[in-house]
């Protein structure tokens, strides 16, 4: 039977690209792979035919060779060997290590994340957390922090080699850090069970850090937090993180910023609201106040009489800037009128004098609110 189209079998179009290639060999291999079909040999046809066709395409010069001869590329030595020659086992390592790896216990890498041919290890991210004020989230700062954290040794220059001798190629891995066994249809890859993955043995390990290449210490750094930054505003310090093993590259250190709550300001994005209480008498007959600012000053308020309790004052500029702008917010003042308590004698007469003084017109809602009550249940009398 003749063979199909590679590119039908995956069912992409030859221009496609090299992502567009593996994740449709991604999505049909799962799709028809043994371990999900078991005992179906139609699926396990199709499984090879797709492997056939994705370890012949990925190749930049084999795809080149099947694009210009079709399958005969791959037919008495004109482009290279069949779909299934002598280094098809490796080639398949790999992608079932791509894309199987939870059934091979943990992706490529599962046990030896970042780590290189030569045993270096990249360091671990850090993490901090800060708590700064709303004023210096206005303002801007720079923090002094203290970040307990590995560095490198300084005693073996991070190698975790004992002075004057180095690590030896692991002999039982070749230095690739990883071995290879066949089983059936698949060869499953796995770390180097003498070297761990490194790739390498020390024999004479550093005294200071017992062969890891680095120690443990505090350090002192500054962080520029800039102006506006918001509560959950993440900063990133790159190679501040931990020390790589055996002089691998650094992690990063990811300083979590939190604001902590004002007495006065409450924030909401740019803008920033404060309540503020007001005599009864500077509400009625108007008057002035003097209300305070992000920046440390305070700045006056005209109440016109008649002011009732939520009305809001807009200050516009005096909020929160916004981070890497020049935009500012705006500062709202909300009033609260303050009811009168422990009254003199002579403020007592005052105000029932004012009560008596007063009519519909004085306190509008109120006679409003009493009179359409009293109309609504005598309407229901009747």
């Amino acid at each position: 039977m003749a063979k199909r189209d590679y590119y039908e079998v995956l069912g992409i179009s030859r221009g496609a690209d090299e992502q567009d290639l593996k994740s449709a060999y991604r999505r049909l291999a799962k799709e028809f792979h043994p371990d999900r079909n078991a005992g179906d040999k139609d699926a396990e046809r199709k499984f090879k035919e797709i492997s056939e066709a994705y370890e012949a395409l990925k190749d930049p010069q084999k795809r080149a060779a099947y694009d210009q001869f079709g399958h005969a590329a791959f037919e008495g030595g004109r482009g290279g060997q069949g779909g299934f020659g002598p280094d098809f086992a490796s080639s398949m390592s790999d992608i079932f290590d791509d894309l199987f790896g939870e059934f091979m216990g943990g992706r490529r890498g599962g046990g030896q994340a970042g780590r290189t041919r030569t045993g270096q290890e990249r360091g671990a991210d850090l993490r901090y957390n800060l708590e700064i004020t709303l004023a210096e989230a206005f303002s801007g700062k720079t923090a002094q922090i203290r970040v307990p954290a590995s560095v490198s040794c300084e005693n073996c220059d991070g190698s975790g080699a004992k002075p004057g001798t180095k690590a030896k190629t692991c002999a039982t891995c070749g230095g690739i850090g990883k071995v290879r066994a066949s089983q059936g249809f698949f060869t499953i890859e796995r770390p180097c069970p003498t070297c761990q993955g490194r790739g390498e043995n020390i024999d004479d390990p550093c005294s200071v850090c017992s062969g890891s290449g680095r120690i443990s210490k505090e350090r002192t750094l500054s962080v520029n937090i800039p102006a506006g930054v918001e509560d959950g505003t993440r900063i990133r310090l790159a190679g501040e993180g931990e020390a790589g093993m055996r002089g691998g590259p650094t992690g990063d250190l990811y300083i979590f910023l939190s604001i902590r709550p004002h007495e006065f300001f409450q924030r909401d994005g740019s803008d920033v609201f404060c309540k503020v209480p007001i005599a009864m008498t500077t509400a009625a007959l108007g008057g002035q106040i003097d209300v305070p600012t992000l920046e440390g000053t305070t700045t006056r308020v005209k109440v016109p009489d008649g002011t009732e309790s939520g009305k809001q004052f807009r200050l516009k500029g005096k909020g929160m800037p916004v981070l890497r702008s020049k935009v500012t917010g705006d500062m709202y003042i909300e009033v609260d009128v303050e009811t009168p308590k422990n009254l003199t004698r002579r403020q007592r007469e005052l105000l029932e004098e004012f009560e008596k003084a007063s009519h519909k017109e004085t306190s509008p809602e109120s006679a409003g609110f009493f009179t359409r009550v009293k109309d609504f249940f005598e309407g229901k009398s009747t």
